[in-house]
């Protein structure tokens, strides 16, 4: 509140028109990934947030058909998942791991996916979860397969967690062009 309150206070004391919405990316791709977005202008354009899609995608639209074993948790990681959600499930917590509904959308992809991928696992039959590919989460964020992902895993779950989910972008892209024309 404080953090948004002194940009709101910046912005407008530099003059700007200011708009903002809370945006959620399930409209265009399959995860929950709500985000503030802040458009100024210098002076008042005729600006509108997008009228966004009914959400229609699924997290299996996204996943590659054969991904490596690497991806699976270890046994002494999903063990340790396990027990820590029980831990804090007994404290009234709600931290812990998140199965991924296939045929629904994700939690919300974070910089910190690398560390052990626990808020989006994929359930896999006779074995144990496993956490997205790079590629998996590129696509999670709306990026073409196209995209080269030219770093190590860990820097991709990293990079593609800090990212905006491209299509919401594009979304309002378009309406900041119309205003401005």
């Amino acid at each position: 509140g404080n953090t948004f309150r002194v940009i709101m206070e910046t912005l407008l004391g530099l003059g700007y028109h200011v708009h903002f919405k809370v945006l959620d990316a399930k409209h265009f791709v399959p995860q929950h990934r709500e985000r503030i977005l802040i458009v100024g202008f210098r002076n008042n354009a005729d600006f509108k947030f997008p009228l966004l899609p009914e959400p229609s995608r699924k997290v299996k639209e996204i996943l590659e058909p054969d991904p490596a074993d690497k991806y699976t948790l270890t046994l002494k990681l999903w063990n340790y998942l396990q027990e820590y959600a029980e831990k804090h499930k007994a404290k009234g917590n709600g931290f812990g791991f998140g199965l991924t509904d296939l045929n629904g959308i994700s939690r919300t992809l974070s910089a910190r996916y690398y560390k052990d991928g626990a808020e989006i696992l994929i359930p896999q039959k006779g074995k144990n979860p496993r956490r997205l590919t790079p590629r998996e989460c590129a696509r999670l964020q709306g990026f073409p397969d196209d995209f080269v992902i030219p770093v190590s895993d860990n820097q991709a779950y990293k990079q593609f967690g800090n990212s905006v989910a491209v299509p919401l972008i594009q979304s309002v892209g378009k309406q900041l062009v119309k205003a401005l024309l």
